[in-house]
C-alpha cells in the first residue's frame, strides 16, 4: 500500500461513512412525498440520524413514519420528544396518517409511539424505548448544558435515534457537533479538535465559533473531510430536487418582507440625535427606552390584517402590545402548560385572530398556514427570526406572507448582523446539500463498481 493509499484509507476511517446500524422500511405508507420516502429510508437504513429539512417538507410525518418502522421492527416503543405545545399537533398530523400514537404528560407509556416534550424528559426512563425522537432539535441549544446533556444521555443506549430540524446550525458549526453526539457519533468537543483549530490553541468551547473570541478554523484540507463525515449521519435539503425530485407541489407564494423605522420620543443620555445602539447594553438600552414607539407602529400594521401574529422579546412589549391591539391574546412565561395550550388551539380554530408572543415560546414547531402576517421586533437570532417567519411560510400556505419587521435607528447594527447571520446560514446549508449529494454520488459509484459473488445455485 502506498503513503497515497494509505492516507485515503486513514480519511475513509475518519469519516464515518460506514457508520450504518439500521434496517429497511418495514412499512412506507403511500401519503409519503417520493423525497419523502427517500428521506426516511436513509434514516432508517441508518439507524441513527439526522434529517435537516427546510420548514413545510413535512419532517413530523417522517419522523412519525420512522417511529412506527422501529416499533414495527423491534416490538418495543419510540419516545418522540417536542418542543412545548406541539405534542398535539404532532397527534393530530399521526391521526390524519392513521398512524397511532399516545400524548403523555405525567410519565406513563403505552405500547408503541409515545409523545411528550423536551421539559418532560425526566419522567420517563430510557430503558422502556427502542428508540427516540428530536423533533425540532435545533431547540436544544436554547436550553441549558444540564438540560442538553439530559437529552443525549438519555437517548445514549438507544439503538435507533433521529434528529429533525429545519435550522441546524445556521450560524455556527459547532451545533453540528451537538447533533453528532446526541447521535452517538463524535461528541462536539471531539468535532472541533478533528476537523478545526483556533486562534488561541483552546479546545475547551465551541463558542465564538468563526465569530469573536476563540475563532475556530478549519484545519488544512479538512473542510471537505468535514462535509463528508456530516453527510454520513445527516440528510439535508431545502426543496425536493436537493435529492433530484420535482419541487412542483412545495412552490410557495411570494414572501414580502419589509422594515419599518420609527423615532424614539426621548433619546438616551447625553444624545442629539438618534445613533445606532452599539454593545448589548446599549441595545437593550433601546429597546426599553422605545417600548411604546415600537408597539404602537406594530399596533398600527396589525390592525389593518385579519389574522396576525405579533412577536415580541421582553414582557414590557407583550403586556402593551396586548393592551394596544384590540381582542389581542397573548401568550406568555407565568401562564401554565393548560393554558397556553387553550390560546394556542383558540389561534388555530379561528376563535383567536390576534395572538402575542415569545419568539422563545413559541418559535419552534407550530404549524400556522391559516395566518399571513406577522410583526417582529430585530433581534441578533438569525434562527429565531426564521423560525417564526416559517410558522406561517411554509406548505400549505395559500397567500402572500406579509413581515413588518418594527425597528429604531438605533436597531440599524442589530439588522445589519442579522442579514450578515441569514447570508452565512445560507452559504451553510449550500455547502451541506452540495457535499451530501458528492458523497452521495460517491457512495453510488463504489456500489456500481463492487464486485459481487454469486449464490452456488447458480
Amino acid at each position: 500500500m502506498t503513503h497515497v493509499d494509505a492516507y485515503e484509507t486513514f480519511l475513509r476511517e475518519k469519516s464515518h461513512l460506514d457508520s450504518r446500524d439500521g434496517f429497511a422500511p418495514i412499512w412506507m405508507p403511500d401519503s409519503l412525498f417520493d423525497f419523502q420516502a427517500s428521506m426516511v429510508e436513509w434514516a432508517l437504513l441508518q439507524g441513527r440520524g439526522a434529517l435537516f429539512e427546510d420548514c413545510g417538507l413535512g419532517k413530523t410525518l417522517q419522523e412519525l413514519v420512522w417511529a412506527e418502522n422501529v416499533v414495527r421492527k423491534t416490538n418495543g416503543r419510540v419516545l418522540l420528544k417536542t418542543p412545548m405545545a406541539v405534542s398535539k399537533q404532532v397527534a393530530r398530523e399521526a391521526e390524519k396518517f392513521g398512524i397511532e400514537v399516545h400524548v403523555s404528560r405525567d410519565g406513563k407509556l403505552k405500547p408503541g409511539i409515545n409523545v411528550t416534550n423536551y421539559e418532560r424528559l425526566h419522567l420517563f426512563n430510557p430503558n422502556d424505548f427502542a428508540g427516540a425522537v428530536c423533533d425540532e432539535s435545533s431547540i436544544l441549544k436554547s436550553y441549558s448544558g444540564a438540560r442538553r446533556g439530559e437529552i443525549t444521555e438519555f437517548m445514549r443506549r438507544m439503538r435507533y435515534r433521529l434528529l429533525g430540524t429545519a435550522t441546524a446550525a445556521p450560524n455556527d458549526y459547532t451545533e453540528l457537533g451537538t447533533s453528532s453526539e446526541a447521535l452517538g457519533h463524535l461528541g462536539h468537543i471531539d468535532m472541533l479538535n478533528r476537523f478545526f483549530k483556533n486562534d488561541l490553541n483552546n479546545s475547551s468551547t465551541g463558542r465564538g465559533f468563526m465569530g469573536s473570541e476563540n475563532k475556530w478554523r478549519f484545519k488544512g484540507h479538512a473542510e471537505e473531510q468535514f462535509w463528508r463525515w456530516v453527510c454520513s449521519w445527516a440528510r439535508a435539503i431545502r426543496r425536493p430536487s436537493d435529492l433530484g425530485f420535482d419541487d412542483a407541489a412545495f412552490r410557495l407564494p411570494p414572501l414580502h418582507e419589509a422594515e419599518h423605522l420609527v423615532s424614539a420620543n426621548t433619546l438616551g443620555d447625553g444624545m442629539l440625535f438618534a445613533m445606532p445602539a452599539v454593545g448589548l447594553q446599549e441595545q437593550r438600552d433601546e429597546r426599553k427606552r422605545t417600548i411604546t414607539e415600537r408597539c404602537e407602529k406594530v399596533a398600527e400594521l396589525v390592525a389593518a390584517r385579519d389574522v396576525s401574529v405579533s412577536w415580541c422579546h421582553l414582557n414590557e412589549e407583550g403586556d402593551l402590545l396586548q393592551t394596544l391591539i384590540g381582542g389581542a391574546a397573548q401568550i406568555k412565561g407565568t401562564q401554565g402548560e393548560e393554558e397556553r395550550e387553550e390560546i394556542y388551539e383558540g389561534f388555530r380554530l379561528g376563535h383567536i385572530n390576534k395572538l402575542v408572543i415569545k419568539d422563545s415560546i413559541g418559535g419552534f414547531g407550530l404549524n400556522w398556514q391559516h395566518c399571513a402576517h406577522t410583526t417582529l421586533f430585530p433581534s441578533h437570532s438569525y434562527e429565531r427570526y426564521y423560525q417564526c417567519v416559517r410558522r406561517f411560510y411554509r406548505f400549505g400556505q395559500q397567500r402572500q406572507v406579509d413581515v413588518d419587521v418594527v425597528a429604531t435607528e438605533g436597531d440599524l447594527g442589530v439588522l445589519k448582523n442579522m442579514q450578515r447571520k441569514a447570508a452565512r446560514a445560507d452559504a451553510m446549508f449550500s455547502a451541506l446539500v452540495s457535499h451530501m449529494n458528492a458523497a452521495m454520488a460517491i457512495g453510488r459509484a463504489q456500489a456500481s463498481t463492487t464486485k459481487q459473488e454469486l449464490p452456488a445455485w447458480l
